[in-house]
């Protein structure tokens, strides 16, 4: 990229014109994801399924299969669950009924001593993710067309 335009094999296009077009799908996006869950609630209603169903059902229309997975989401507070596993007498059960995900806390982690933290590399592995964007139009008052 140079002067915030991008070069394509057709020529250049604008920045301009990439974020509005950017803006534009983001739009589109949300008004096909809120149609599409105004939908699934239909069927929902539907089928009569309940809030805190867990599992998956299964319907057949004509030559379509419905497959409806309800998810519960489950938080655990793992400071408390010691607590009360130790005052009840039942700490020896915490790694079959819970899997420990350890986490960076990446404030302390960055603040800690290299000799600390350089040993624990080989137990992390690293990913680059898909970047997240967010663009806003600032002004409107003085927007140049391109």
């Amino acid at each position: 990229m140079t002067n915030g335009a991008l070069y394509t094999p057709t020529g250049i296009k604008s920045i301009h014109i990439l974020a509005q077009q950017w803006l534009d799908a983001k739009k589109e996006e949300k008004r096909i994801i809120e149609h599409r869950r105004n939908v699934e609630d239909q069927i929902v209603e539907h089928y009569a399924i309940q809030k805190q169903h867990e599992g998956t059902l299964h319907y057949e229309i004509g030559p379509m299969r419905v497959d409806i997975t309800g998810r519960v989401d489950r938080k655990v507070d793992a400071a408390k669950l010691q607590d009360i596993a130790a005052e009840a007498g039942l700490t020896e059960h915490l790694s079959t009924l819970f899997r420990w995900k350890p986490e960076i806390a990446m404030a302390a982690w960055k603040a800690a001593d290299e000799s600390i933290t350089r040993p624990l590399l080989d137990a992390i592995t690293t990913t680059a993710g898909r970047p997240s964007f967010s663009i806003k139009i600032l002004d409107t008052t003085n927007q140049t067309q391109e």
